[in-house]
């Protein structure tokens, strides 16, 4: 094993500054950021609702990102749940799989409705 001393340092005794200056790339968005109204959010979140929709193709159609389109939709979901009086029943979402309709709260996490899923299907 041979062993190398590492590089000294220069020992000038002096500091340079650095600066950087960032330039925007080409084709970067100017200005600020876009605003949806409520209404066009509304919109957008019920049609991304609507059984069998692919909310990545609605959110390009639509002319936004599909995790924009995701997040409001969550977001909906989030408040229709804390909508709810307490006692009163939940909204639902229904599946219908097989024959068999499955009802199943709009917050349930993903892995839950998987084994659910997956239960139904071999039954």
């Amino acid at each position: 094993m041979s062993t190398t001393s590492p590089t000294p340092m220069p020992a000038t005794g002096s500091l340079q500054l650095i600066e950087a200056v960032t330039e925007r790339f080409d084709g970067a968005p100017v200005g600020e950021r876009r605003r949806w109204s409520d209404e066009f959010k509304e919109r957008a979140v019920a049609a991304a609702l609507e059984p069998g929709v692919n909310v990545s193709a609605l959110a390009r159609r639509l002319g936004i990102s599909p995790p924009q389109l995701f997040g409001w939709r969550k977001a909906s979901l989030k408040k229709q749940t804390q909508d709810v009086a307490p006692g009163a029943p939940v909204p639902l979402v229904e599946i219908m799989l097989g024959g068999v309709l499955i009802r199943v709260s709009p917050d349930l996490d993903e892995a839950a409705l998987r084994r659910i899923l997956r239960a139904v299907r071999s039954a």
